[in-house]
């Protein structure tokens, strides 16, 4: 019933958040309707952010402890966050053709966020190699703990360096125009939301496939036992 519950306030939260940004909010004077772009390749960061964050928190905990539960999470949050990576990677040049004229620029943002999504696509093909044995997860949650310091530089890189990248939030104020400002929430909310289910749902997923494997692999032991017998 919650897991019904979560998805239908994610569908609710999108349906709102399509209908404030393109019904509600203004249309920007100088790109036009490219800049709503904007609601979806700022919101997409912070749910990139969200996965990756759960990612190496449960790396660390499997780390510490070895659960499978705390595996299983890692994957499913790094592959939710890898998700939305793609979305900003895809939005982010749409939007920079018309504000820049070029779809990619070496900006210090963007060229930290493909480095951190290439970190994490490295994580995930590793996990993906078969069935990763402990040598392969302790590697693999190296990568995703070396990943963590360049989302603070994704996140800071416009204040430290400055690029061609606009700073929409900032202390005393953003690039925003009031009525802009609730359809960003809005959207916020709505992708992050999105992210915490989609991670909840992909964790439920591996967590049946370790105890599938489980099941295989006693299965095994018991034809080498009759074998042997």
């Amino acid at each position: 019933m919650i897991f019904f519950s979560a998805w239908l306030l994610s569908s609710a939260l999108l349906l709102t958040s399509l209908y404030m940004v393109f019904f509600v909010a203004p249309v920007e004077v100088q790109m036009g309707i490219v800049q709503k772009i904007f609601y979806f390749h700022v919101p997409s960061a912070f749910a990139m952010y969200l996965g990756w964050g759960v990612t190496a928190a449960a790396t660390l905990i499997y780390l510490a402890r070895r659960p499978k539960w705390a595996d299983a999470l890692a994957v499913a949050a790094a592959e939710v966050g890898m998700l939305f990576c793609a979305l900003v990677l895809i939005t982010g040049p749409l939007w920079a053709r018309k504000a820049w004229g070029v779809y990619w620029t070496w900006d210090p943002r963007l060229t930290s966020t493909l480095a951190a999504g290439m970190i994490y696509l490295s994580y995930l093909s590793l996990r993906s190699f078969g069935e990763a044995g402990e040598a392969e997860k302790l590697f693999a949650s190296a990568l995703a703990l070396f990943g963590i310091p360049i989302l603070f530089i994704v996140h800071y890189s416009v204040e430290k360096w400055r690029g061609a990248h606009p700073t929409v939030i900032r202390e005393g104020g953003g690039g925003l125009a009031p009525e802009m400002v609730p359809p960003f929430l809005i959207s916020i909310g709505a992708l992050v939301v999105l992210a915490i289910v989609l991670i909840y749902t992909r964790y439920r997923l591996e967590r049946r496939r370790q105890e599938v494997d489980e099941l295989y692999a006693r299965a095994h032991e018991l034809e080498l036992l009759q074998d042997e017998l």
